[in-house]
């Protein structure tokens, strides 16, 4: 029987870090979002789809560092491009050429969109959309989707510490899949509302994943067109691994501005704002920098990144290979009398236990799958990419299957 892996010198290293660190790790990356004692605290380092932590432990990882690693860890050709600039420099007075080239690249690539600007974090680009949105027209109301994530800005993170009432007083929720809830508030807030933003598909933390339903992202595009209100799509977290126009051409939409970070740059640090010719001028009008936001490895990368997704056809692997895991999730369980609910796109995959809202049963099953090297988060979306091969689906599954029988014993079906 394979010994099971144990998290020692992550557990040592966290005793360190808490003296020194507030939380010890902070955000989503903190233990506390996943299995406490069953999942690694700090790494190591990564290659294809396998990521080794401080202990030594190696995993089939579906977390792809939350979602920057998209062809792979330690993909040649983007290192490759990224080594050759930093032989030049990094960081300057001004931008280099890269800029410009993935500029052009990315209004290319990405459909109906005009221009582009960078950051290094998707909750920069967000900010960003939202106040070029305001610019253009001079209003001051947000509309967004409850339970959303839109990065770490005041403005779309309530109830979390540092805030005050006035850092989201001009935003307001309404249901995912409701356009009517969201014309309700168009109308009361009449000539007040400069942007609704959304995620082309709603994948919220703590939750199944909830797809589009029929009409509403087109019945949102009119209802923005209508009052005058600009569209934007956070794609940050689906982008690329749908569809490489954006994810806006797989779900039938066309957004006035959209957010990329992520997979562009498979785990170097560069985001991205898109916008049609419309807003071009008020983009122009905000003042968005950053020391770093101009760095030209993470733009050489971005720029290999996108040329290595579309040689290698990778969202046609990645849609084939979570599928896969996603049948044979939904079977595995079958076969040991669970029932589990598979949500989101295949590229982006997450499980859930049908018959219990308290996340036991997915911590459990996720921890043991932790410690039987494969990462599985319980209860964010997991990640696809190229370098997931049959073999490794396969052997996930076989973990999987061992998990799920764990789940059985302890909690019945």
């Amino acid at each position: 029987m394979k010994k099971l892996y144990c998290f020692d010198k992550s557990l040592a290293l966290f005793e360190r870090a808490a003296r020194v660190i507030p939380s010890g790790i902070s955000g989503n990356k903190n233990p506390a979002f996943a299995v406490p004692g069953s999942f690694p605290y700090f790494a190591e380092s990564g290659e294809g789809c396998r990521y080794r932590d401080v202990d030594g432990n190696v995993y089939i990882d579906y977390l792809a560092a939350f979602g920057p690693i998209v062809l792979g860890y330690k993909n040649p050709v983007v290192e490759s491009a990224a080594a050759e600039q930093r032989r030049t420099g990094t960081t300057f007075n001004h931008p280099t050429e890269r800029a410009v080239e993935l500029a052009e690249k990315l209004v290319a690539t990405i459909s109906g969109m005009d221009w582009c600007a960078f950051g290094k974090n998707g909750s920069d680009v967000t900010a960003y959309a939202v106040q070029a949105a305001r610019e253009h027209t001079q209003r001051r109301k947000i509309i967004k989707v409850r339970g959303a994530y839109h990065g770490s800005q005041s403005w779309c993170r309530h109830g979390i510490g540092g805030l005050i009432e006035s850092d989201y007083e001009h935003v307001l929720d309404f249901s995912w899949n409701d356009a009517t809830e969201a014309e309700d508030l168009l109308l009361e807030h009449e000539g007040d509302v400069a942007c609704i933003i959304i995620t082309p598909y709603h994948h919220p933390a703590f939750g199944d994943q909830v797809m589009p339903a029929d009409g509403f992202l087109s019945d949102l595009q009119r209802l923005c067109k209508r009052h005058g209100v600009v569209l934007i799509s956070d794609d940050i977290r689906a982008g690329f691994r749908l569809d490489l126009r954006g994810s806006h051409e797989y779900f039938d939409f066309e957004p006035d501005i959209t957010c990329y970070c992520k997979a562009m740059a498979n785990g170097y640090a560069i985001s991205a704002c898109l916008g049609t010719q419309d807003l071009k001028n008020a983009a122009s009008k905000v003042f968005f920098t950053g020391t770093y936001y101009t760095s030209a490895p993470e733009q050489a990368a971005a720029l290999a990144c996108l040329a290595e997704l579309e040689r290698t056809d990778a969202v046609s692997h990645m849609m084939k290979m979570g599928r896969m895991l996603m049948e044979g999730l939904h079977t595995a369980a079958e076969n040991n009398g669970l029932e589990v609910t598979l949500s989101g796109p295949p590229t982006l995959p997450f499980m859930t236990f049908a018959n219990e809202d308290n996340f036991r049963r997915s911590q459990r099953f996720s921890g043991e799958a932790a410690k039987r090297g494969v990462l599985l988060h319980p209860h964010h979306n997991w990640f696809i990419m190229l370098e997931h091969g049959e073999a490794d689906i396969q052997d996930t599954l076989d973990v999987a299957d061992t998990c799920f029988r764990i789940i059985k014993k302890e909690f019945g079906s």
